[in-house]
Order: structure tokens, then C-alpha cells, then sequence
């Protein structure tokens, strides 16, 4: 068996230049990984959709509510609780009061 050593390493192979190519494919590949932009909108486009739909909802259940008091209002049958009315007269004024 003979082994034949010359300046490119063992039989023509270089450990070290391949071990360098390694390490520039890798650095290649990253970089071509990290040149691509990507953007996920999903997540973003999923919490709009749902912030959306319970706007929607709660903005329905308020017109709800506001055609009932309305109606009451109408036909004389609305009556405030008294005691809330006074207590939230108070807070407004002593908030505005400076």
C-alpha cells in the first residue's frame, strides 16, 4: 500500500480546504437564508378579524339596548334607579370641581 503525500493532502484530498468549502456552504446557505424577507401576517390578520367581530357585536348589543331604553322612554314606563343617578351626579361634579 502506498500513501502518496503531496501539498494538497492524502490521494489529492485537502482536509483543510474542504473542511473551508464546508464552512462557506453553510455561511452561503445562512446568508441566503437571511437575505429572504418574510413577513407572517396571520397571527395579526387573525386578532383584527376577531377584534373586528366582537366590535360588531358589542356595538349591536348597544344599539339594542339604547332602542329598548328608548321605547321605555317613549311609553312612560322608564324608571332610573334614583340612588345610582345622585351617586353619579356627586362623582362628576367633585370630579370637575377643580
Amino acid at each position: 500500500m502506498t500513501i502518496k503525500i503531496n501539498g494538497s493532502g492524502f490521494n489529492g484530498i485537502d482536509p483543510l480546504n474542504r473542511v473551508k468549502k464546508n464552512e462557506k456552504a453553510q455561511k452561503g446557505a445562512t446568508t441566503a437564508q437571511s437575505g429572504i424577507d418574510r413577513v407572517q401576517f396571520s397571527s395579526v390578520i387573525a386578532e383584527t378579524m376577531r377584534t373586528k367581530e366582537v366590535a360588531a357585536t358589542t356595538e349591536s348589543a348597544r344599539a339594542e339596548k339604547l332602542q329598548a331604553l328608548k321605547e321605555q322612554i317613549a311609553d312612560g314606563s322608564y324608571s332610573p334607579d334614583s340612588t345610582k343617578v345622585a351617586a353619579s351626579l356627586l362623582k362628576f361634579l367633585a370630579e370637575n370641581k377643580a
